[in-house]
């Protein structure tokens, strides 16, 4: 598909800054919204002169702002999203507002516009600890903390409005997605951004448990095809895993960084031992398959690491008191369990 107009919220964002580079080397006409809170411009500062990319700074919650922005468009990537576990235990507000409200304005100005599809950013933390791997779109809802929550809700809202108005969606659950542009800053997070400023800095890598944990790593490549051919092909109202299927587990990707030295840290609470996508309904309907291995992506993010030269280096003590809301909540004793 050529020319025509899509829209990215979050576009500035890890994932969204990637989308938004594949569409406009497609030919197409990008609107990029994005209230900068975790984006960067200079994750689209390739695209600065380019006429066919258009930057808006907005709250996607804003839906006066989101019906102005969205009108015209024939598709949006919804993307923008508040992410990470402990913040979201500390600023569940904030959370449900970027998540929930967000996706409700944002879904409302795409009803209006019409669009020919909407793709929706969902997350697979919503499987919360899974029963079964690998783990079918079928899997019950176990959520767990307020960000898998309010990802799940926004989902269940693209559903509904697919289901009563007809809305051309698509919501893909995305796992452990990593790859360059991934956050550098702020709260304590994903494994790939503690461990790249970790061996800058030439500290300790802080392992949880034993290591023998697995995940389900997603190149972000990956992921924009994924979403490039939902948009293209996918059956509305339909929910599609995004994985390899072959979860590795973070001893291995110790092993590929071949740090000076590794520290293990208490294994946390409402966290899966092994987060594995079934991948058998993207790979069916749609002809999706991940590229990119592994160990293809580790030595590519290796290529980048200079992009965590200013990241924090998170140390045993300090990663203890940014989870303590995750082990005070997530606990034995708390209700999620």
């Amino acid at each position: 598909m050529r020319s025509g107009v899509d829209v990215v919220t979050g576009g500035a964002g890890f994932i969204g800054s990637h989308i938004v580079d594949a569409l406009v080397h497609s030919g197409r006409q990008v609107r990029v919204i994005d209230n900068l809170a975790v984006g960067k411009l200079s994750n689209l500062a390739q695209h600065k002169d380019n006429p066919a990319v258009t930057f808006h700074r907005a709250d996607v919650a804003d839906k006066p702002a989101m019906m102005e922005l969205i009108a015209g468009a024939e598709r949006v990537f919804h993307m923008a999203a508040m992410a990470d576990i402990v913040p979201s235990i500390q600023n569940a507000e904030q959370y449900f507002r970027a998540n929930v409200d967000g996706t409700f304005a944002v879904l409302e100005a795409a009803r209006a516009a019409e669009v020919k599809k909407f793709l929706y950013t969902a997350s697979s933390s919503c499987y919360g600890i899974p029963e079964s791997w690998p783990t079918p779109e079928t899997q019950p809802i176990d959520t767990r903390y307020p960000y898998a929550l309010t990802k799940y809700l926004g989902e269940q809202l693209v559903l509904h409005w697919a289901q009563l108005y007809g809305m051309p969606v698509c919501s893909l659950r995305l796992f452990n997605v990593y790859g360059p542009r991934a956050r550098t800053s702020g709260t304590y997070g994903a494994v790939f951004g503690v461990f790249l400023a970790q061996l800058l800095a030439g500290k300790p890598l802080t392992v949880v448990g034993d290591g023998t944990q697995t995940r389900d790593f997603t190149f972000v490549t990956d992921v924009v095809r994924a979403f490039l051919t939902a948009a293209d092909k996918g059956t509305p109202g339909r929910v599609y895993n995004v994985g390899t299927g072959a979860p590795v587990s973070v001893n291995r990707l110790v092993e590929l960084l071949n740090p000076p030295e590794v520290v293990y840290i208490p294994k946390r609470p409402g966290e899966p031992d092994c987060t594995m996508a079934d991948t058998r309904r993207i790979v069916s309907e749609l002809g999706w398959t991940p590229q990119v291995s592994f160990e293809q992506g580790v030595a590519i993010m290796m290529q980048h690491i200079d992009a965590w030269r200013d990241a924090p280096v998170w140390t045993t003590d300090s990663i203890a008191d940014a989870t303590a809301d995750w082990f005070k909540y997530l606990g034995p004793s708390s209700a999620a369990q």
